[in-house]
């Protein structure tokens, strides 16, 4: 599509999500009412509401289908299910229950989490699953998590959809995340001033400086292999970048996609050695060392 005929095409899609926008009360509180009434859907019951999106788009074209989309009373809104589409650029092209973000280029979660700059890279790799902090209409707005399940349609386009994990606690104190940012900014800086060797014996000791206060520092290079990881040392020197939490998020591959941005956060469910490896939900920050590996740390949500 030629750039400038794709901009006008944004414009009418926000435009249309503007009107959208100042639809009567009355039929908005229907919806939500509707909403509201609804069970959250089983991963399969997305999994499967996405894959129609998609056959959508291929039987009816783009612009019919982001019309669709941005319908909050069409055919993919249903219970606490819709779908929502971005370009490869970052902006949202249809969004039914929240139309103001259509047109908009970024968005940050209430951990502040990159939450489009994740997606855009899970996309690129086809789609897959993930997690975000998003609003659930279904509970007035509360932010909770949300498990999304995203699948490329084109070169141009993803779509999405995903269900609310209400019960799991998914807000992280600010002093929380700024220390952790610290601690790897501090595990980045004694990499690069004392060299990969010393500073991969100083992440692997499990009494050391870098496992401290529930916080320890992993490493591991692009490919997948471990380099650091003190509280299971049977892992180091194995290849993860298949690993899987409980509910198949490709842990590895996400905080690598990250890395090779510089830096960044994501969210997976993990085993805490604070709290006898019980698996749980955490928000981890990864940094790029010098371009052949990556070390982060992250903070628990029982934390």
């Amino acid at each position: 599509m030629h750039p400038r005929t794709y901009g006008e095409f944004i414009m009418r899609i926000a435009a249309l999500a503007r009107m959208v926008a100042l639809m009567s009360l009355s039929v908005l509180a229907a919806i939500t009412l509707c909403i509201a009434s609804d069970q959250t859907a089983s991963a399969d019951e997305v999994i499967a509401f996405l894959d129609e999106a998609v056959a959508y788009v291929d039987n009816n074209g783009m612009e019919n289908a982001l019309q669709e989309f941005n319908d909050p009373t069409g055919s993919f809104v249903r219970g606490d299910l819709y779908i929502f589409a971005y370009d490869f650029n970052g902006t949202c092209l249809a969004h039914p229950i929240n139309p103001e973000l259509v047109g908009q280029t970024s968005l940050l979660d209430i951990n502040d989490v990159d939450v489009v700059g994740r997606e855009i890279a899970l996309a690129k790799r086809g789609g897959g699953t993930m997690y975000i902090v998003f609003p659930n209409p279904s509970h007035e707005g509360k932010e909770e998590l949300k498990q999304l399940h995203l699948e490329s349609v084109n070169d141009s386009m993803y779509l999405g959809s995903g269900r609310y994990l209400s019960d799991i606690q998914a807000s992280f104190d600010q002093g929380e995340r700024d220390e952790l940012v610290d601690f790897v900014n501090e595990a980045l800086k004694y990499a690069q001033e004392n060299g990969k060797e010393k500073a991969l014996q100083a992440f692997n000791d499990p009494e050391g400086n870098f496992a401290r206060d529930g916080l320890y520092i992993f490493a591991y290079d692009y490919e997948g292999q471990n380099l650091a990881l003190s509280h299971q040392p049977e892992l180091v020197g194995t290849n993860r970048i298949d690993a899987q939490d409980p509910n198949g998020v490709y842990f590895i591959q996400q905080i690598t996609d990250m890395a090779k941005n510089g830096d960044g956060f994501a969210y997976y469910v993990y085993p805490d050695p604070s709290n006898n490896m019980t698996p749980e939900l955490k928000l981890s920050y990864v940094m790029d060392v010098d371009g052949t590996w990556f070390l982060g740390s992250g903070i628990y949500s029982s934390d």
